[in-house]
């Protein structure tokens, strides 16, 4: 049986004033002492059958000693195993999966109707694609060298052990100084039999900015029936309260947790200006009642194909950054890398939310689901914008916010139609797609939900225009760590109408949707006559 395997993360620590917590799926190390801290860690992960690639990005802040980071993997990785990457590409992983605000115009109610005609779109659908070493015996601390090699400025150790104290002692003897009480952490992947990818950074070849080491990523890939992330072991580092964000592409499948709760994130909200300059802090704090409301949960923020989107942040993750995080290599799941011969058009992104403090017992556990959609411009049956999430044949789930300015000019015509909303008008500026980027920095505490949402959100108990209550401490300072799920919810009821009006395009869920392998189409859309 194939032990457990690392999982993929994406860590944005939603910090108060509290000195912020950062989840890593592994720990630090180094050979002074000195105090080390995760500033930010963002993994990438694909996974095809028992095969899984993943590519990690972290932010070291500390001193300029050696240093190391410890992650538990399921086999004996070798130097092909393991490479180095550019960081642009876990950048745009993390743009294309963020919350997004939009922001809109209503257009003049006596425009005469437009021809169904290809158009520029307004931030609608787009598609596009863009030395072994090692076998040193075990020695009287039941630690063995399994392999040993440079991959840029990483001096890569893969190490095995038969107990957890004599890995930490074994890592002390070494010269590093791990974090006080690591080996009680070390020792459920130490039983299990994982091994531990060890890797050293050569303070020379790396340059250091605000006492940040400018680090470049790492892939590796690996095969494994279970598909696990330990968490952990990255408690170890933990001051407290941890956020994590799991990123994961997989063709044709979304993902979610097995052994927690699983919730979406309310969206389609109709907010108010204010929200443009504090989109931040608006979401962290619609993030923690969120989770104040569902204690414990594993929260869906993204699940979409990766190559197309609707609005759009910025260009669709192209079939070369895929390339880079690991199709070419998925196809293999035997122990064999080979390239994914699949229809790479078909990845779908997930991206998960959780928080969880020092007292949790379980690694994060994933499975597949079934498809999810929802936080569309999409109109359904009675003319409501769509809410929340329900399942459907494809993956096409945002967290997505509006701002919407009605027209305020002169309405003279006979049959003024309502509700088509599109870019700012002409002597108007702003409008597009903000994502919520850097939500570590978010300020906490002072966005009032109720004075920034222009609905109520039933699911959270929000309340538009109620008298604001003092806001919650952030997710995770009075809330459990992660729970164990709950009984499966009855389905949601029917949402109230919105104030205001969205749009359907004519011919259902299918615009915006087409995969057009090889082409890159950007932002044409057919656009038809939209209707409230």
């Amino acid at each position: 049986m194939n032990k457990p395997l690392v999982a993929s993360l994406a860590v944005a620590a939603l910090a108060g004033a509290a000195p912020a917590a950062h989840a890593f799926c592994g720990f630090y190390v180094n050979s002074g002492g000195s105090e080390m801290w995760n500033d930010a860690t963002q993994v990438v992960l694909m996974r095809s059958g028992t095969r899984t690639v993943l590519s990690m990005q972290n932010n070291y802040k500390g001193p300029p000693e050696a240093f190391a980071l410890v992650i538990p993997v399921p086999t004996v990785l070798q130097k092909g195993d393991v490479k180095t990457l550019p960081k642009a590409v876990f950048e745009h992983v993390d743009q294309m999966g963020a919350p997004r605000l939009v922001e809109y115009w209503e257009e003049d109610p006596c425009a005469p109707e437009l021809p169904n005609e290809a158009i520029g779109s307004y931030g609608f659908g787009r598609t596009g694609f863009g030395p072994g070493g090692g076998g040193t015996g075990y020695g009287t601390l039941g630690v063995r060298i399994e392999a040993k090699f440079e991959v840029g400025e990483y001096q890569v150790l893969i190490l095995s052990a038969k107990d957890s104290t004599g890995l930490d002692t074994w890592l002390r003897q070494e010269h590093y100084q791990i974090p006080p009480g690591a080996e009680p952490f070390l020792r459920p992947y130490v039983e299990s039999g994982m091994k531990f990818f060890v890797a050293k950074v050569d303070p020379t070849k790396v340059t250091f900015k605000d006492g940040r080491a400018e680090l470049s990523p790492l892939r590796f890939h690996y095969d494994s029936d279970e598909f696990n992330l330990p968490i952990r072991l990255g408690l170890a580092n933990s001051s407290g309260t941890q956020d994590l964000i799991v990123s994961i592409l997989a063709p044709g499948q979304r993902y979610e947790v097995a052994n927690y709760k699983n919730v979406t994130i309310p969206t389609n909200l109709d907010v108010k200006d204010a929200v443009r300059d504090r989109f931040g802090e608006f979401y962290a704090a619609l993030f923690d009642r969120t989770i104040e409301k569902n204690p414990g949960a594993v929260v869906t923020e993204y699940a979409w194909q990766a190559t197309n989107c609707d609005p759009c942040p910025g260009p669709v993750i192209a079939s070369s950054e895929l390339a880079t995080l690991g199709l070419d290599v998925l196809g293999g799941a035997t122990g064999k890398a080979t390239a994914f011969t699949g229809n790479a058009m078909s990845m779908v992104l997930t991206r998960l939310h959780a928080r969880y403090g020092k007292t949790v017992t379980e690694d994060l556990v994933f499975k597949a689901a079934e498809p999810i959609v929802g936080g569309r411009e999409f109109l359904q049956d009675g003319g409501k914008l769509e809410e929340r999430s329900r399942p459907d044949a494809v993956n096409n789930f945002q967290a997505r916010y509006a701002i919407r300015h009605e027209w305020t000019g002169p309405i003279a015509c006979k049959d003024p139609v309502r509700g088509r909303w599109g870019g700012p008008p002409a002597g108007e500026t702003g409008g597009g797609v903000k994502p919520a980027l850097d939500l570590a920095f978010a300020a906490r505490g002072a966005a009032r939900l109720p004075e920034l949402v222009k609905q109520d959100v039933p699911e959270i108990d929000v309340k538009a225009g109620a008298t604001a209550a003092p806001p919650s401490p952030p997710a995770g300072s009075a809330t459990p760590a992660l729970a164990p799920p709950a009984p499966a919810a009855p389905p949601a009821t029917e949402p109230t109408k919105k104030s205001g009006c969205g749009c359907a395009t004519e011919g259902g869920e299918g615009a915006g949707l087409a995969f057009v392998g090889g082409l890159g189409v950007a932002a044409l859309v057919t656009r038809r006559r939209r209707r409230c």
